[in-house]
């Protein structure tokens, strides 16, 4: 029987790492500047270091950060102008909400998606949902999936090809 102050290495099974990639990819070609082939649908993080890590698995298109000074009813105000109710390219979600999975996020991510909802604003949260159900133990932040980048950048290119890449 293991001793309860074991370290168990914290290791993603092949299928989450898949599904992981996936729902990447789907949010990275949906973010991508409609030019290449997406809707130009902007990505919604927390600071600086998230926004980081998503350029790193290749999103290339709009994202905002949470932590930028502001009040959050000006950021939705902001938001809300900038980008509307729905994504005028292909009518889906305006926004994707990604908010860390940790307590902070978690209330963050709830009281945004509240609010953005008031306005009749629609949002995706499923990148966050697959993701909190996939790599939480191994990454429970956005900003910590930049230790996954290796295994996760080539999946998703896999599934989303970058617009540079000719076959």
């Amino acid at each position: 029987m293991p001793h309860r102050f074991d370290r168990r290495v914290k290791i993603i099974s092949p299928t989450s790492l898949f599904h992981s990639a996936r729902a990447l990819a789907k949010a990275r070609f949906r973010n991508r500047h409609p030019v290449y082939g997406g809707s130009g649908c902007p990505v919604i993080v927390e600071g600086r270091r998230d926004m980081e890590t998503l350029r790193s698995l290749g999103f290339e298109g709009p994202i905002e950060l949470v932590n930028r000074g502001w009040g959050q009813g000006r950021l939705i105000a902001h938001l809300h102008d900038s980008y509307g109710r729905q994504n005028p390219v292909d009518g889906g979600p305006a926004l994707m909400l990604m908010m860390d999975w940790d307590r902070t996020g978690i209330r963050l991510h709830e009281n945004l998606l509240v609010r953005m909802r008031s306005l009749d604003m629609r949002i995706d949260v499923s990148t966050r949902k697959t993701l909190m159900r996939t790599v939480a133990l191994k990454a429970p932040t956005i900003e910590g999936l930049k230790n996954l980048v290796d295994d996760l950048l080539p999946l998703i290119n896999l599934e989303d090809p970058p617009p540079d890449v000719v076959f």
